[in-house]
């Protein structure tokens, strides 16, 4: 089965972003996807700031990438666009990087007027990495987001029914383009 990773872009954790995409790659494993997370955060900063693009730290990510079909890139929204540390990170990918991988953008904001972030801000910069098969983004308003005592997240209906519809949308066209390029050139 194929493999989709998912790159948490927020900056802190626990957050809604990180608990919609628990929620995603959860919903993909009980499909038989094989699934892994990358948590930005969790980079080293340095390498991050200084632009240390061969930087030996950040090759396991860069591995995680390369081996998977699918992305799920996902971040909170901040002044109308994604955040920083996820920026710094997209910019130590090599060109054309995503190229031939089906994405996923999500994002979480406080408002619904920063829907279009994902579009205007999001896509571009993916756009630029080579990523040919972008998905429509869900975004999801914090409210929609509920934290729970137990340090897990409650989706509200709407946003659970699209992100599984988005999620599922996900895995159907990382099968079909795996089973075309098994077509197309025989192993």
């Amino acid at each position: 089965m194929a493999k989709i990773v998912a790159i948490a872009g927020s900056p802190s954790h626990p957050s809604r972003t990180y608990g919609i995409v628990e929620y995603a790659l959860n919903l993909l494993a009980q499909n038989g996807f094989e699934t892994d997370l990358i948590s930005v955060r969790d980079l080293p900063s340095e390498d991050l700031i200084f632009g240390r693009y061969d930087s030996p730290t950040l090759e396991p990510a860069k591995a995680l990438i390369q081996a998977a079909s699918g992305l799920i890139v996902a971040t909170p929204v901040y002044k109308a666009a994604y955040t920083g540390v996820l920026k710094s990170f997209l910019d130590l990918l090599p060109p054309k990087f995503l190229s031939g991988k089906v994405i996923l953008p999500i994002a979480t904001g406080g408002t619904i007027a920063h829907l279009l972030s994902i579009d205007y801000a999001l896509k571009p910069v993916l756009s630029e990495l080579g990523a040919e098969y972008l998905l429509n983004g869900v975004y999801a308003v914090d409210q929609q987001i509920q934290r729970q005592e137990n340090g897990g997240f409650l989706l509200d209906e709407e946003i659970e029914q699209r992100l599984q519809k988005s999620v599922q949308d996900l895995g159907q066209t990382v099968e079909q383009i795996s089973n075309l390029t098994e077509k197309l050139i025989p192993a």
